[in-house]
């Protein structure tokens, strides 16, 4: 008799929210999805803590979270992608806020996520993006796309066939090198499409890494 294959171990998560009836009711949810919930938190501190002792595959986070209901959470998610890059960071808030995003991406969009609380589309779908950041891709609301982008829509019919193909790589979080590697071009070459992409996209001229961000999120935004 043929055995059954074996199980995948469970997405580990860490819940962040200052609302305690509405940690429960996500976690309620992911546990009857499959999902583990390891730690839930009502605070930065406590996050940083419960991500530091658990290691989970992803974080979920509120902007806003005590002391001051700002920004807390959303500093608390740059701290975890900068010390714990392999775990996956899901910022889910009814607030939209640009601060600190090009950070928290880092340079790429791999394993980062930003929805808003009322466009979620309903049970399965969140669940379904949970699983997606945590391994590794990325899931950003258009809203928040079009606030980057300063509400442009970007015009990727602009771009060459390789510039795209390029750009769907760096979507994928892969460096300069990793995309030399996959395409079989020189690194002199990919620079040379990554600088055509920014100046096609009309991408204001920032530090590389930051407009490395908004292509990304260009790309995002016309897929969907």
């Amino acid at each position: 008799m043929t055995s059954p294959p074996p199980q995948r171990p469970a997405i580990r998560v860490v819940l962040a929210d200052d609302a305690a009836l509405f940690r429960e009711a996500i976690a309620g949810l992911l546990r009857s999805s499959g999902l583990e919930v390891v730690a839930q938190v009502g605070d930065p501190d406590g996050l940083r803590a419960a991500v530091a002792a658990t290691r989970p595959d992803v974080a979920i986070v509120d902007i806003r979270m005590p002391p001051t209901y700002r920004l807390e959470g959303l500093k608390a998610a740059v701290s975890i992608r900068r010390d714990h890059p392999g775990v996956g960071v899901l910022l889910l808030s009814q607030h939209l806020e640009s601060h600190h995003l090009p950070t928290l991406l880092g340079g790429n969009a791999r394993g980062v996520g930003y929805l808003l609380k009322e466009r979620v589309s309903g049970a399965a779908a969140f669940v379904d993006k949970v699983r997606s950041v945590a391994s590794g891709g990325c899931e950003v609301d258009s809203e928040v796309v079009a606030l980057m982008m300063g509400d442009r829509r970007p015009d990727l019919d602009t771009l060459s066939e390789r510039e795209r193909e390029v750009l769907a790589l760096m979507a994928e979080g892969r460096s300069n090198r990793a995309i030399c590697e996959r395409l079989v071009l020189t690194p002199k070459t990919v620079e040379s499409h990554v600088r055509n992409i920014f100046t096609r996209l009309a991408l204001p001229a920032q530090p590389d890494d930051h407009r490395r961000v908004l292509a990304v999120l260009a790309y995002l935004r016309a897929r969907r």
